[in-house]
Parts: structure tokens; C-alpha cells; sequence
């Protein structure tokens, strides 16, 4: 049976294109919402917060 990767048997490369990708999807969505005067749902001390960008 094959065992599944982990994060850390990724190469590192793949890590930081990954993380990179995810940054940049991050700051799309803060533009978007600041286009269209939205709020940004996160969660923050386990709880939602609502929040302008």
C-alpha cells in the first residue's frame, strides 16, 4: 500500500510555488472586494469577523 506524501517530502520548489500562488489569489480577493466595497469574512480568535479591506 502506498502511503500518501506529506508536506514536508514535497520538494521545497513545489512548496513556494504553492505559497506563492496562494499570496497572489490573496491579494486578487482584497482588490475584488475593494472594487466592489464588500466585506471580508475571516476568522479571527475563533471567531468571524466581518472586515472592510
Amino acid at each position: 500500500m502506498k502511503k500518501d506524501k506529506t508536506p514536508k517530502e514535497y520538494p521545497s520548489e513545489t512548496n513556494d510555488k504553492i505559497i506563492a500562488s496562494m499570496d497572489l489569489v490573496y491579494e486578487k480577493l482584497v482588490e475584488y472586494k475593494r472594487k466592489i466595497n464588500s466585506e471580508l469574512v475571516i476568522m479571527q480568535d475563533g471567531k468571524i469577523v466581518h472586515v472592510k479591506p
